[in-house]
C-alpha cells in the first residue's frame, strides 16, 4: 500500500513540474518575441528569415569567400526594402540610392580598404540599386564582397 501512494505521488508532483515548466516557458510578452532565423537543409545550408506572401533567395560572399545562403520571405515591394528590414543590409543614402555599406553584418568601407559590397541579380552585376530592384520571385539576389 505504501508503494502505491509513493507512485500516486510522485506522478502527481512530476504532473505539477511538466506544468510549471510548461507555463513559466509560454509566459513570454509578445514585445520580447524575437524573430529567430530558422535552419534547414537544402543543398548546403539556408536560413529562412522573414514572414510574407513574396520569396526570394539571397547570397552574401564575403571577403574570405565563405558563401551564406538565406531564403527570404517578405510583404515589400523592393529587394532592399525586404533586406533593410531583416537588417541584413544597412548603408548611407546617396544620389544614387542607397549606398550599402553592411551586409549580414560586415562592414566594408572603401575609403579605408578598398573594398565594396557588389550587388548581383543571378549572377550578374545589377543595373539597378538594391533599393530600386523590385522583387520577382525565382530571382537569386547577392551581394559579394569585392575590391
Amino acid at each position: 500500500m505504501k508503494k502505491s501512494v509513493f507512485r500516486v505521488t510522485l506522478c502527481i508532483v512530476l504532473i505539477a513540474a511538466i506544468a510549471v515548466l510548461a507555463v513559466g516557458c509560454n509566459n513570454t510578452k509578445s514585445d520580447e518575441i524575437q524573430q529567430v532565423p530558422t535552419t534547414v537543409q537544402a543543398q548546403g545550408e539556408v536560413t529562412v528569415l522573414g514572414e510574407g506572401a513574396k520569396q526570394f533567395s539571397f547570397s552574401v560572399t564575403d571577403n574570405d569567400g565563405i558563401v551564406t545562403n538565406f531564403e527570404i520571405h517578405t510583404d515589400k515591394t523592393t529587394v532592399g526594402e525586404a533586406l533593410e528590414e531583416l537588417t541584413l543590409i544597412a548603408g548611407d543614402e546617396g544620389p544614387y540610392g542607397l549606398y550599402v555599406k553592411r551586409v549580414n553584418g560586415i562592414t566594408l568601407d572603401y575609403d579605408k580598404d578598398g573594398m565594396y559590397w557588389a550587388f548581383y541579380i543571378n549572377g550578374e552585376m545589377a543595373m539597378s540599386g538594391v533599393d530600386a530592384t523590385e522583387i520577382t520571385e525565382g530571382t537569386v539576389y547577392s551581394f559579394k564582397a569585392e575590391k
